[in-house]
C-alpha cells in the first residue's frame, strides 16, 4: 500500500462505512516453506474481483497492498523468519482495523496464512473499541494451531489459529495490545484432515470445536455450516472467515502450495460462503494460500473470486 493509499484509508475510517467491501493485499509469503503465494494479490485482482463485486451492486473500495517484508530475517527452526512475520502482521493489523472501519467487510487477500495472524487483531481490535467480541470460522485442511514447541517445521504459516487464540510467542500474540483475539468458545475449525499429533491435543485441550472432512461429508455442509455459525456467533459482534484454498480438494483447486486429497468440493465451498453471508454476520474475509506459480491457467484465483462474490450474494 502506497503512503497516500494508506492516508486516504485512515482519513475514511474516521467517518461511518461508506462501502460494502473494502479490498485489501497482504503480499506476504515469508511465513511458507516456499516463495510464491505472495503473487496472488495481483492473480486475484486479474481474475476480476472487484469487477465481480461492482457488478453485484457493491460499493468496493480496492485500499491497495500493504507494504510488506519481501526478504527472510532468519530467527530460529522453530519460528522462522519471525521478525518478518512481526513486521507484516503490525502492518496489516493496522491496514485492516482502518478497511473494516471503511467498510461493512474486510477482504483479505493473502499471501500465506500467516497474514491472518494481522488480518484477525485489525478486525477484532476494531470491534473491542465497542466491547464487541469477534468469531472465527476457520477453513483449512491443516490445523495451522502449532506453536513453537509443537511446530514439526518451524513455518509461522502453520500458528495463526493458535495465535488468534493466545496460543504462542508474545512478539504475535500481543499483537494490538490485547489476547487473545478471540474465544476458544466462538472458534470453529471447518474441513481439518491433516493435523500434526501435538497440534490435535492442542486443539482438544483449547476446546476449539472441529469439523473434519469426514463430518462435512456425513452431515453436509449446509448443517456443519449453521452450526458452526451458531457457535461463532454466540455472544459476539460479527464473524472473520479465514479461507484457505488447501481446504478444497487439488483437484478443484491446483494451485496451493500443501495440497491435501479428498477436500471439499467448490460448489461445498460456494454454499458455505453463501451461507456465511447470508447471516449477516460477516466482518472479515481473508482468502489465502493460492500460489500463481503452481496454478493452471489462473484457475484457483477465478474460484477464488467465485467464493469471494457468494459471501456478497443478495
Amino acid at each position: 500500500m502506497t503512503s497516500t493509499q494508506a492516508t486516504e484509508l485512515k482519513r475514511l475510517a474516521t467517518f461511518k462505512p461508506t462501502h460494502d467491501a473494502v479490498i485489501l493485499g497482504i503480499p506476504f509469503d515469508l511465513g511458507a516453506p516456499r516463495r510464491g503465494s505472495g503473487l496472488a494479490t495481483r492473480a486475484i485482482r486479474y481474475a476480476g474481483l472487484t469487477e465481480r463485486l461492482t457488478e453485484q451492486g457493491l460499493r468496493v473500495l480496492d485500499a491497495g497492498d500493504v507494504t510488506v517484508p519481501d526478504e527472510g530475517t532468519p530467527h530460529s527452526e522453530r519460528l522462522r523468519n519471525l521478525p518478518s512475520v512481526v513486521e507484516m502482521a503490525a502492518s496489516t493489523c493496522e491496514a485492516a482495523r482502518d478497511a473494516v472501519r471503511v467498510g461493512q467487510v474486510g477482504v483479505f487477500l493473502g499471501g500465506d496464512h500467516s497474514v491472518a495472524i494481522g488480518t484477525i487483531a485489525g478486525v477484532s481490535s476494531a470491534l473491542a473499541e465497542r466491547q464487541e467480541h469477534l468469531g472465527l470460522l476457520w477453513f483449512d485442511a491443516h490445523g495451522d494451531f502449532n506453536t513453537a514447541q509443537t511446530t514439526l517445521s518451524g513455518h509461522i504459516h502453520g500458528m495463526p489459529f493458535a495465535v488468534a487464540l493466545g496460543h504462542g510467542t508474545p512478539e504475535l500474540t500481543l499483537l494490538g495490545d490485547f489476547c487473545p483475539k478471540i474465544r476458544p468458545e466462538n472458534a470453529v475449525l471447518i474441513g481439518a484432515r491433516d493435523l500434526d499429533p501435538d497440534e490435535q491435543a492442542l486443539i482438544d485441550a483449547t476446546g476449539v470445536k472441529v469439523f473434519t472432512m469426514a463430518d462435512v461429508e456425513e452431515r453436509g455442509i449446509r448443517a456443519v455450516v449453521e452450526e458452526a455459525l451458531a457457535i461463532a456467533s454466540a455472544g459476539t459482534a460479527g464473524i472473520h472467515l479465514s479461507f484457505d484454498m488447501d481446504v478444497l480438494d487439488p483437484r478443484e483447486a491446483p494451485g496451493v502450495g500443501s495440497p491435501v486429497h479428498d477436500g471439499m468440493t467448490a460448489r461445498e465451498a460456494r454454499l458455505a460462503f453463501k451461507l456465511v453471508g447470508k447471516s449477516g454476520l460477516l466482518r472479515g474475509l481473508d482468502m489465502v494460500e493460492v500460489d500463481p506459480l503452481l496454478d493452471m491457467r489462473n484457475e484457483s484465483a477465478r474460484l477464488a473470486v467465485e467464493l469471494i462474490a457468494a459471501a456478497f450474494t443478495r
